[in-house]
């Protein structure tokens, strides 16, 4: 497993995490989009279990995340 590409993965759902923090809903959706397309491109060139499992944790995360950026923006 690469280790390194998912701790990129960790540090940009911190990212997000933060953004949503500072109630700055659009930069995270950026970052949000932006996280998705690598977790897809890793999710297109692996194919063990291990790696699958955890980057099927960062999916259901992200749609969290999603949801929340969108009940954000309700709050503005």
């Amino acid at each position: 497993m690469d280790k390194n590409k998912f701790s990129e993965l960790k540090s940009g759902v911190q990212e997000i995490i933060d953004l949503i923090a500072s109630k700055n809903g659009r930069e995270a959706n950026n970052k949000l989009v932006e996280v998705s397309e690598e977790l897809d491109e890793m999710l297109d060139h692996t194919d063990e279990d291990e790696e699958l499992m955890e980057i099927s944790r960062y999916q259901v995360l992200l749609n969290q995340l999603h949801q929340r950026i969108v009940s954000l923006d309700g709050q503005l």
